[in-house]
């Protein structure tokens, strides 16, 4: 059985058996986020940039874990210097792993790292496959992505401003065609607040169901 946890903003881990994957760990500082950075254990750590709400409490997470990062060479090399096991990848990149596989996808945003460049992942995690679109614009070539793949849950950023808002969004599902999307990087700042609700009404429209995640819940995938 695989489950989903949301510990808010872009925060998940997935779960099977004992196998942990935990995606850009925002614990410290996290206003909507109910866990501490000191409970979470994990085996793997995946982070798509570098800005301080997801890079987060990688590397303290890591040594107390023993995790392995996987992220693009530039923060692979960042977290290396601090004596965390990691694994350097890239834009386009796929590598197995003990769970599946991961591909890292583009995103269209800030790096928080000099000569990086800001990624999403898709997560293939015991047969299902997981598209965490890290913080991104829309862009075109997600429906690329949406061939390439048979995505199960879209993980999307819906909270506007620093990432697509939740109209861009929507038209980022039409490409995308997955079974099932979870909203992420909305209200935990009043700058990025959104309606989820709209967007569920506005996304199931087109026949896909939309899981709003509270923070802290698990569902199974």
């Amino acid at each position: 059985m695989n489950t989903i946890t949301f510990y808010g903003h872009s925060c998940f881990s997935l779960t099977h058996n004992n196998i942990i994957l935990l995606f850009d760990p925002y614990f410290t500082g996290n206003p909507v986020n109910p866990a501490k950075a000191s409970e979470i254990r994990c085996n793997y750590i995946l982070v798509s940039h570098g800005h301080s709400d997801h890079l987060g409490d990688t590397i303290a997470i890591a040594k107390h874990s023993s995790a392995t990062v996987i992220t693009t060479s530039e923060i692979a090399a960042l977290v290396g210097q601090q004596d965390c096991v990691n694994i350097s990848m890239h834009l386009g990149g796929k590598r197995s792993f003990d769970f599946g596989y991961v591909r890292v996808t583009p995103a269209f945003h800030g790096a928080g790292i000099p000569g990086g460049h800001a990624a999403g992942f898709i997560v293939n995690f015991f047969g299902k496959n997981i598209y965490f679109a890290g913080d991104t614009a829309l862009f075109g070539d997600m429906a690329l992505l949406g061939r390439l793949e048979k995505i199960d849950y879209a993980l999307l950023p819906i909270g506007d401003n620093y990432t697509m808002g939740p109209e861009d969004a929507v038209e980022a599902v039409k490409m995308l065609n997955p079974a099932a999307v979870i909203p992420m990087h909305y209200n935990t700042w009043p700058l990025i607040a959104q309606s989820p609700e709209a967007f569920k009404k506005k996304v199931e429209a087109l026949h896909i169901p939309v899981h709003i995640m509270n923070p802290g819940q698990s569902i199974t995938l």
